[in-house]
């Protein structure tokens, strides 16, 4: 428990620590850039870099993505990836892909990290507010129509049992009104490596990223919202159900 606990104090001192030297940087970017790069693009991949670095430079973390060439980047579409710990952004800033990640709006206030978040142009949400959904809604419509992918966790919040929870109809509405593909995504092993409830790391455990076939909007924006969103969790069911079997 006490290495558990040395280690997890030099993981979140390098964090701070990497945020302060990082930070002004991604500030330069944004002033250099954004006259020309409205997807903020070149920042996004600056903001991939950073995230990667916490995975790259942790060998109790290995991150295996399987499913690469499935990634759907044709353009734009909605990703909607399982949740279930705070690392599940950085394993999947990993992909090196562009998306606008809509987060809860306390992740924007921590400072550096979540000042980085606004100068990216990615997408706050304040839980159970009516008008934060709204704009929510019109800032996707924006960043798809300007090329840029969505990436949501329909779960809402991370699920402390590892348990798939139960999806919202937001992601799957979206892609229905812009008519763009769903792209699922799902990961294992973030909640092992760091539990919903505190910050101690929890030793060595591997980590993976499964891009699932992406489901062409044809198939489905025609129909029901509700209806796609429950399709959506049977399929995360069912691979991780042939998992616990395997």
């Amino acid at each position: 428990m006490i290495l558990r606990l040395v280690g997890s104090l030099l993981f979140w001192g390098f964090v701070a620590l990497s945020s302060i030297a990082l930070f002004p940087v991604a500030l330069v970017l944004w002033i250099l850039t954004a006259a020309f790069d409205p997807r903020r693009a070149v920042l996004h991949r600056f903001t991939s870099f950073w995230a990667s670095l916490y995975t790259w430079l942790n060998p109790a973390w290995p991150v295996r993505v399987v499913g690469r060439e499935r990634l759907y980047e044709v353009g734009p579409a909605v990703i909607v990836a399982n949740h279930l710990s705070l690392l599940d952004i950085l394993v999947l800033f990993r992909l090196q892909s562009h998306f606008k990640w809509v987060s809860k709006i306390e992740n924007f206030r921590v400072p550096l990290i979540g000042w980085n978040m606004l100068l990216c142009d990615y997408i706050p949400l304040r839980r159970g507010d009516k008008q934060s959904t709204r704009a929510m809604f019109r800032h996707c419509d924006r960043a798809l129509a300007g090329g840029s992918s969505i990436l949501m966790f329909p779960e809402g919040t991370r699920s402390a049992t590892g348990r798939l929870r139960a999806f919202g109809t937001g992601a799957f509405r979206i892609a229905a009104h812009n008519r763009v593909p769903l792209q699922p995504i799902l990961i294992r092993g973030t909640a092992e490596a760091l539990p919903k409830r505190g910050f101690v790391l929890q030793g060595q455990h591997p980590i993976s990223i499964e891009i699932l076939d992406p489901i062409p909007a044809e198939a489905f924006a025609d129909r029901d919202p509700e209806e796609t969103m429950r399709q959506v969790r049977e399929i995360f069911l069912k691979h991780l159900t042939a998992e616990a079997e395997g």
